[in-house]
C-alpha cells in the first residue's frame, strides 16, 4: 500500500511538471477584413518571451498552459488570450482609432499617448515617403503635412526648401531643424557662390537626401514652438522628428528592387514659333533701306562674296551672332549660308555650301533624353530575447533629362541593441552614406546653363540634331551655332557654346562620403525612472569640381572646393512616470546637451586659363592660382532643460518645459538665453457617454518661446588675409563690421487647437490656429561709408505669422473586401514684417538680373518682388501716343510676393481584396514668382505669341503698311481704349519682351494643382504565399510621381521651380521643365 502511494505521488508529480512545461503555440493575425496583421507583437504577459507576426500574420511562441498571450499592433486595440491546451490560435485584432491609440514620437525621442498630446504634431510614416521610390524622402512629404511647405526645383539633385509654419527670420535659416533618432541631422544645402543670386553656378542638393528612406518607420512633424521648444535654439522653425525601423525578434529579409522612367513636361517648357529665323528684326523700311538690319535686300542677312566657297558674288549669310529669332520668314526657296556651311568637321555634308532656309526639324525640345533610374535595397533584421540587430543598404541611379547628368548614392546602415540585463540595455546605429553626382544641372544666368540658350537666346533655324552630329563628329571640339566671324574664318563662339559640348566638357562632379550614429546606454533602475546616456555624430567629407574646357567662350578654369563637417552630440536624459493616484499620473524629464559643430573649407581655382586641354588640376593654370579661400567655423552649444506632465483621468493634461542654452557664437553676457514652453489638453470627449456619434474630441493650448543665436563669426572683427602682393603678406580689414552686442533672436508663439473624430472614428479633423512673433532679428545691413564698413550686423525688427491649419480624415466606404480612405491637409498663413532697422520700410534680401529684387518689407508678407510696373489709368495699363506703354522709372514698385496664400494636399487611398490605388493631389494658391526666361525670350522672338497672326488676319511681324502689327491692350492718358498699332518687326528687340515692357509684365501667378504621387499596388494572397516558402510575401507596384500640372498659371515653366532652398524665393532663370516619372516595384519579403 505504500509503494502504491508513493508510486502515485510520483507519476501525479511528473503530471503536473508536464503540464508546467512550456510548448511551442503557433497561429495566426488577422483584423477585422480577415487581412494579416504583419509586425504584430505576441508576448507572454508577465514573462519574457516575445515575437512578432510575419508579413501573414503567422507567429510561434513557446508558452505553457495558463499563460496570457498578450496581442498588440499600432492602430489596433491590445487582445489578451488565456492558454489551455491549444497549439494553433486564431486571433482577430480590432482596428482603433488613431487619435484614441496612436502614439507620438516627440522632443527627444519621448513616445506620448495622442490623447494627452497638448501640442499640434502630425505623422507620416515611412512607407508614405518611400513608395514612389523618391531618393530624396524630404519631396515625399509635399502635401502630406498642413503647415509644411516644401518647395522642390526642378533641376537634377536639386535642394529641397522646407519651411514650417512661414518665415521667421530675415537672414537667418527658416528650415525645419531634421532629427534622426533623437539627434540631429544637418540639412545644410550647399551651391557655387553667387548660385542662389541668379548669377550660375550648380546646386549641389540638401543634405537629408543623404538618409535612406527604406529605413525610416515614421516621421513627426512637431510644429509649433511648444513641441519643439526642447531642442532650444535650433528648433525655431520647427522639428522633422524621424524614427528608423526597428528590428524584430526572429529573422526578417525585405528586398527592393524597381525601375523609373522619366520624361519632360512639355507644359514646363517653351511653345516655340517656327515661322522666322535668325536676328534681332531688320524693322520697317525707311527710305528703301533697313536702318535696323543687314546689308541683304530685305535686311535679314549678311550680304557679302565668300570667295573660300567659290562665290565671288555677295551671298545670303545668317548672322550667327545674332542669338535671337526675329528675322526672315522662312522660304524653303530661299538658300542661304547658315553655321553649319563653316563647320568643318568630319561628315558634314552642309559645308561650303548654302542650304534652305526653313525652321529646325528639331528644335530644342529634342535636346532632352528620358532618363532611367534605378534602386535596390535590401533589409535584414533579427534577434532573440538579449537583443536585436538590423542591416540595411540601398544604392540609386537617379539620370537626367539632360545628356551626361547622373546621381549614384549608396547606403548602408546598421543598428544593434544588446540587453546586458532586464534594467540595462545598450544599442547604437551607424550609417554610412556615399553620393556621387556627375553633370548637375548649370543654373541662372549663364552659358553653362542650356536653358539660357533655349528659353532666352536662341535662332530657330539651328537644328539640335545638327549641333549634336558637329560636337562628335568632331572629336568634342566646341562647333557651335554661334559663331563670331564666320565670313572672315572665326568660328569661335562669341555668346554661347555648343550646347553638347556644354554637357560634355563644362561639366562639374561631386562627392560626398557621411557617417552619422549614436551610441547610447539605457538603465532602469525601478518601474518609474529611466535613464539615458547617448553620444552621437554626424560628419562629411565633400569635395565639388567644377570646369570649363578649352574652347570655351568663358575663360577656362578647373576649380575644386573641399568641405569638412562634423558635428558632436552628448546627451543625458533621466524620464520619471508615477501614477500618483488612481486618477493622477505624473511624468518628469531632466537633461543635458553639448553640441559641437565644426565646419572649414577650402577653395582654390586656376587664374588666367588653363595650359592644357583635359587636364583638370590646380597645377594647371597659366598664372599662379590666387590664395584658396579658406574658413573655419566651429560653434560650442550647452543646454539643460526639464519637463513635467501632469495628467488627471487620462484626460486633463498640463505640461511644462524650459531650456536654457549657451551659444559660443552669441558674446558673454547675452550668450545664455531660456526657453519655457506651457501646455495644455482637455479630451473632453470621455465626459460625452451620452453622444456614442462623437469617437474623440480634444481641445489643446500652448504658448512658448524659442529662438536663434547669431551666426558663425558675427560678434569680433578679424583681419582678412590676402593674396601676397609682390611676394608680401597683405591682410586688411573685413568688409562686414562685427557687433558685440548682438543678442539672439526670440520667437514667441501661441497656439489653440480642436481634434474631433465621429461616427466610430469614419471621418475626424484637427484644427489648430496658431500665432507667433520673432523680434531681435539678427542680419548684415548696409553701412555707412564713413564707418569703413560695407555692412554690419544688427539686432533688429520682428516678423509675425498667424494662420489656420485644418486635417480632415474619413473613411466614406469600408466593406469587407473594400475601403476608401481619405486625408485633407490644408493651411492658410499670413505673413507681415512689422519693422526694420532704424525704421526702414524696406530691406532688399537679393537683387537678380532684370531689374527686379526680393524684399522685406515693412507691413507686407516676406518676400516682396519689387522692380518697375506700367502705368495705369483707372486701373488699366497706360499706353502713350505712340502705341507703346508707359512705364514707371522707379525699380522699387511692389510688383508681387513670393508668399502663398495657402497651401493644401487631398490623399486618397482605395482597396480592393489585395488591390491598392492611391494618389496626392498638391496644391498651392497664390504667390508670385519672376521669370527672367520671358523677359528675354520673348524679346528675341522665339516664343509662339510672338509670331502668328494678328487682329486683322495678317502676319503680326508683317510691316504696318502690309497689315503687320498688333493693337496694345490698354487706354490712352484720356481713359479712351487704345487703337494705335504699332511694329511687331523686331527694331533690335521685339514687342513683347523687356524692352517695350517693364518688370511687372514678367511676374505670374505661381498657383499650382499637381498630381504629386500616384500608386497602384498588389499583395499576393496569403494561400499564394504559403506554397512559396521560404517567401513570406510579394508586393507589386506600378508608381508614378509629379505626372500632371492639373492646373497653373505661369506659362512654359514649373511655378514651384527656383534657385534652390533659402530665404530668397520668386525667381527663375534658365528654368528646367518638371520630369514626370513612371516606374515599377517589386518588394520581397522572406
Amino acid at each position: 500500500m505504500r509503494k502504491l502511494l508513493s508510486l502515485a505521488i510520483v507519476l501525479l508529480l511528473g503530471v503536473s511538471q508536464i503540464f508546467a512545461q512550456t510548448h511551442l503555440v503557433k497561429g495566426r493575425i488577422l483584423d477585422g477584413d480577415g487581412k494579416p496583421v504583419e509586425g504584430a507583437t505576441v508576448q507572454v504577459k508577465k514573462g519574457t518571451a516575445v515575437t512578432a507576426a510575419d508579413a501573414q500574420g503567422n507567429f510561434k511562441i513557446e508558452a505553457k498552459p495558463g499563460d496570457v498571450l498578450v496581442f498588440s499592433a499600432v492602430n489596433f486595440a491590445t487582445k489578451e488570450v488565456k492558454l489551455g491546451n491549444e497549439t494553433d490560435l486564431a486571433v482577430t485584432l480590432t482596428r482603433q482609432s488613431s487619435q484614441l491609440d496612436e502614439v507620438v514620437v516627440t522632443a527627444m525621442g519621448i513616445k506620448r499617448s495622442r490623447n494627452a498630446l497638448p501640442y499640434a504634431a502630425q505623422e507620416v510614416g515611412g512607407d508614405e515617403v518611400s513608395k514612389t521610390r523618391n531618393s530624396n524622402f524630404v519631396d515625399g512629404l509635399s502635401g502630406k503635412v498642413a503647415g509644411l511647405q516644401i518647395t522642390q526645383p526642378t533641376a537634377l539633385g536639386a535642394s529641397t526648401n522646407v519651411v514650417l509654419r512661414g518665415i521667421k527670420s530675415i537672414s537667418q535659416t527658416n528650415q525645419a531643424l531634421f532629427v534622426v533618432d533623437g539627434v540631429p541631422f544637418d540639412n545644410t544645402s550647399t551651391a557655387t557662390v553667387g548660385q542662389r543670386s541668379g548669377q550660375g553656378g550648380y546646386d549641389y542638393g540638401s543634405n537629408a537626401a543623404d538618409l535612406n528612406p527604406d529605413d525610416i518607420e515614421s516621421i513627426s512633424v512637431l510644429k509649433g514652438a511648444a513641441a519643439s521648444a526642447l531642442y532650444g535654439s535650433r528648433a525655431a522653425n520647427g522639428v522633422i522628428l524621424i524614427t528608423t525601423k526597428k528590428a524584430k525578434r526572429g529573422l526578417g529579409i525585405t528586398v527592393n528592387a524597381g525601375v523609373n522612367v522619366g520624361s519632360y513636361d512639355k507644359s514646363t517648357f517653351v511653345k516655340y514659333q517656327h515661322e522666322y529665323g535668325a536676328n534681332y528684326g531688320s524693322g520697317p523700311e525707311i527710305n528703301g533701306a533697313y536702318p535696323y538690319g543687314y546689308g541683304s535686300p530685305d535686311g535679314n542677312f549678311l550680304y557679302a562674296p565668300l570667295p573660300q566657297f567659290g562665290q565671288n558674288t555677295p551671298q545670303l549669310i545668317v548672322p550667327t551672332t545674332e542669338d535671337a529669332s526675329y528675322g526672315a520668314k522662312f522660304n524653303p526657296n530661299l538658300l542661304v549660308y547658315q553655321w553649319d556651311a563653316f563647320a568643318n568637321y568630319p561628315g558634314n555634308p552642309n559645308y561650303g555650301k548654302p542650304t534652305p532656309w526653313v525652321a529646325a526639324k528639331n528644335d530644342p525640345s529634342t535636346f532632352f533624353v528620358n532618363p532611367v533610374s534605378y534602386n535596390t535595397s535590401v533589409f535584414i533584421d533579427g534577434g532573440g530575447e538579449n537583443g536585436t540587430f538590423k542591416l540595411g543598404y540601398l544604392r540609386t541611379s537617379d539620370n537626367g533629362i539632360l545628356p551626361n547628368s547622373n546621381i549614384t548614392k549608396n547606403m548602408l546602415n546598421f543598428g544593434a541593441t544588446h540587453n546586458l540585463s532586464k534594467d540595462l540595455t545598450v544599442g547604437g546605429t551607424i550609417n554610412y552614406s556615399e553620393i556621387s553626382g556627375l553633370g548637375r544641372y548649370g543654373t541662372g544666368y549663364e552659358s553653362n546653363n542650356v536653358m539660357t540658350n533655349f528659353r532666352q537666346w536662341w535662332e530657330m533655324n539651328v537644328d539640335i540634331k545638327q549641333q549634336k552630329q558637329a560636337y562628335f563628329n568632331s572629336g568634342g571640339q566646341n562647333v557651335t551655332w554661334n559663331m563670331t566671324d564666320p565670313i572672315n574664318g572665326n568660328t569661335k563662339p562669341i555668346y554661347w557654346d555648343n550646347v553638347y559640348f556644354v554637357r560634355y566638357q563644362n561639366y562639374e562632379n561631386d562627392s560626398r562620403q557621411r557617417i552619422f550614429g549614436n551610441a547610447y546606454i539605457n538603465y532602469t533602475p525601478s518601474k518609474s525612472i529611466t535613464l539615458l546616456g547617448r553620444v552621437s555624430m554626424d560628419t562629411y567629407n565633400s569635395l565639388q569640381e567644377e570646369r570649363d574646357a578649352i574652347g570655351s567662350v568663358n575663360v577656362p578654369f578647373y576649380s575644386r572646393n573641399n568641405i569638412f563637417y562634423k558635428e558632436m552630440n552628448y546627451d543625458f536624459l533621466a524620464t520619471y512616470n508615477k501614477d500618483l493616484s488612481k486618477n493622477f499620473n505624473f511624468k518628469a524629464l531632466l537633461g543635458a546637451n553639448l553640441r559641437q559643430d565644426t565646419y572649414s573649407s577650402i577653395f582654390a581655382s586656376t587664374n588666367g586659363g588653363l595650359n592644357l586641354p583635359n587636364f583638370y588640376a590646380l597645377s594647371n593654370s597659366v598664372n599662379p592660382i590666387n590664395a584658396p579661400n579658406e574658413a573655419l567655423l566651429e560653434k560650442e552649444v550647452g543646454g539643460v532643460f526639464a519637463g513635467a506632465t501632469l495628467t488627471y483621468k487620462d484626460m486633463l493634461t498640463l505640461d511644462g518645459t524650459v531650456r536654457r542654452d549657451q551659444s559660443s557664437t552669441l558674446p558673454a553676457g547675452n550668450n545664455a538665453y531660456t526657453y519655457p514652453a506651457i501646455s495644455g489638453s482637455w479630451a473632453f470627449y470621455k465626459l460625452l457617454d451620452n453622444a456614442p456619434w462623437i469617437s474623440f474630441g480634444k481641445v489643446r493650448v500652448n504658448y512658448a518661446e524659442v529662438g536663434n543665436d547669431a551666426p558663425y563669426h558675427s560678434i569680433l572683427n578679424t583681419y582678412v588675409i590676402n593674396t601676397p602682393f609682390a611676394g608680401n603678406a597683405m591682410v586688411t580689414l573685413p568688409t562686414t563690421n562685427n557687433n558685440p552686442n548682438l543678442k539672439p533672436e526670440r520667437t514667441k508663439s501661441f497656439e489653440t487647437g480642436l481634434e474631433m473624430s465621429f461616427l466610430k472614428n469614419r471621418v475626424g479633423f484637427d484644427f489648430t490656429y496658431f500665432a507667433s512673433k520673432t523680434f531681435d532679428l539678427i542680419t548684415q545691413v548696409n553701412a555707412s561709408g564713413a564707418t569703413g564698413y560695407l555692412s554690419q550686423y544688427v539686432n533688429f525688427g520682428s516678423i509675425q505669422n498667424n494662420g489656420i491649419e485644418l486635417s480632415l480624415n474619413g473613411t466614406p466606404i469600408k466593406t469587407r473586401n473594400f475601403s476608401w480612405d481619405i486625408n485633407v491637409n490644408w493651411s492658410k498663413i499670413n505673413n507681415k514684417v512689422l519693422s526694420l532697422f532704424n525704421n526702414q520700410q524696406n530691406q532688399v534680401l537679393a537683387s537678380y538680373q532684370g531689374g527686379v529684387s526680393i524684399n522685406a518689407t515693412v507691413g507686407q508678407p516676406f518676400g516682396t518682388i519689387q522692380g518697375n510696373d506700367f502705368i495705369y489709368t483707372n486701373g488699366q495699363r497706360t499706353v502713350g501716343s505712340d502705341g507703346y506703354y508707359l512705364m514707371d522709372t522707379k525699380t522699387t514698385d511692389i510688383i508681387g510676393n513670393a508668399t502663398p496664400k495657402w497651401t493644401g494636399g487631398i490623399n486618397n487611398s482605395f482597396r480592393y481584396k489585395s488591390f491598392t490605388l492611391s494618389f496626392l493631389i498638391d496644391m498651392r494658391h497664390g504667390g508670385n514668382v519672376f521669370s527672367l526666361d520671358t523677359y528675354y525670350g520673348l524679346a528675341d522672338g522665339i516664343y509662339a505669341e510672338t509670331a502668328g497672326l494678328n487682329d486683322l488676319g495678317n502676319p503680326s511681324r508683317n510691316s504696318l503698311a502690309n497689315g503687320g502689327g498688333i493693337i496694345l491692350k490698354g487706354v490712352t492718358a484720356d481713359g479712351k481704349t487704345n487703337t494705335i498699332r504699332v511694329d511687331n518687326s523686331g527694331q533690335g528687340y521685339g514687342l513683347y519682351g523687356y524692352v517695350y515692357n517693364p518688370a511687372r509684365a514678367f511676374v505670374y501667378d505661381a498657383s499650382f494643382v499637381k498630381l504629386r504621387e500616384l500608386n497602384i499596388s498588389y499583395s499576393l494572397p496569403a494561400k499564394t504565399i504559403e506554397r512559396m516558402k521560404p517567401v513570406k510575401g510579394i508586393d507589386i507596384a506600378i508608381v508614378g510621381r509629379n505626372l500632371w500640372i492639373i492646373s497653373k498659371n505661369l506659362p512654359y515653366a514649373d511655378p514651384e521651380d527656383g534657385l534652390g532652398a533659402g530665404n530668397a524665393q520668386g525667381y527663375q532663370s534658365g528654368s528646367y521643365p518638371a520630369v514626370r516619372n513612371i516606374g515599377f516595384n517589386v518588394k520581397f519579403k522572406f
